[in-house]
């Protein structure tokens, strides 16, 4: 009877199989290309959802406080890894023990999210997107499609761990190109509507804006408001370019959705995310869409179109 029990038991845990959370901070829709690379990434190694793996997803739709709620609720779960996009506070405030893998991280040192890029430490590893230093070649890219811009509305959320960063980092970018950037703090979608109030009245002569859940989750008012308002405007995702919006400048979302299924197998076959060194980008994808070029009357000057990585007619 006992060789029956032993034999069942391992027959359960053999059976078992490993759950990953998905933890995003977005809306789902916003998440939708990422996802399904991530399960090609995922499938490319052997691992079909539902069959030998199952993933539970949670979204914050652009509510970051509701993530450490969300991240608790992945632990009461016991799911065997997270994945949480794009930082990983609430999870790491969450757990000490599940490991952890962060897609499109901002500054994650800086963060206090791992102890440096080359041994992260603690149970958290991942891909970064160096969104601070990618503001400045954002700013230069929107002056040179529009070269008479002087003043740039810049939206952005002063909450969270990273608002600081880009912040400071975009102010630093402008000075050098001699651009003025009039700062436009949103902390909820109540504030949208005051923000573009304030950006008209200020003239501002186009917009950027940060790579934050709040943004990306109300993508489809700000692209009203930059058709509307004749604003040219760069953006720090693809998404919102395929949705509407003029330009967009990021690390290749594809190919890094892709790199956080092999964190996760690495994982899952064993290594510890203290050993596994954070990988920053190698590939950058520049986007530009012709149908919001015209609907603003903006010309983009041939030798920019010639550097666009894709091109949306």
């Amino acid at each position: 009877m006992l060789l029956v029990l032993c034999v069942s038991a391992e027959a359960q845990q053999a059976n078992k199989i490993p759950r990953i959370g998905f933890l995003g901070a977005s809306s789902p829709s916003f998440y939708t290309t990422r996802i399904e690379t991530f399960r090609q990434g995922l499938r490319e190694l052997g691992y079909v959802e539902g069959k030998n793996i199952a993933i539970e997803y949670r979204f914050a739709e652009g509510k970051v406080d509701r993530l450490p709620e969300l991240a608790a609720e992945l632990v009461r779960l016991k799911v065997d890894i997270i994945v949480t996009t794009p930082n990983a506070s609430a999870a790491r405030n969450a757990t000490k023990t599940i490991p952890i893998v962060f897609a499109a991280a901002g500054d994650p040192v800086a963060t206090g999210d791992i102890v440096s890029l080359a041994r992260p430490g603690g149970n958290l590893t991942g891909l970064t997107v160096l969104a601070p230093e990618l503001g400045g070649k954002r700013l230069e890219l929107l002056k040179e499609v529009s070269p008479k811009i002087t003043r740039v509305a810049f939206l952005w959320n002063s909450l969270g761990p990273t608002g600081s960063i880009f912040s400071k980092e975009m102010e630093t970018a402008a000075q050098g190109l001699g651009l003025h950037v009039q700062s436009l703090e949103v902390r909820s979608l109540n504030d949208f509507d005051g923000a573009f109030a304030a950006a008209i009245r200020e003239r501002a002569h186009a917009l950027i804006t940060a790579p934050q859940p709040i943004i990306n989750t109300n993508r489809g008012p700000i692209l009203e408001f930059v058709s509307k308002n004749r604003l040219p405007a760069i953006f720090p995702n693809p998404e919102t370019v395929e949705a509407g919006g003029l330009m967009s400048y990021s690390p290749d979302i594809v190919q890094l959705f892709r790199r956080v299924a092999i964190y996760v197998d690495k994982i899952l076959k064993g290594a510890k995310p203290a050993d596994l060194p954070v990988e920053q980008p190698t590939k950058f994808e520049f986007i530009i869409n012709l149908k919001a070029a015209k609907q603003i009357g903006l010309t983009i000057p041939p030798n920019v179109l010639a550097r666009a990585d894709r091109v949306i007619k």
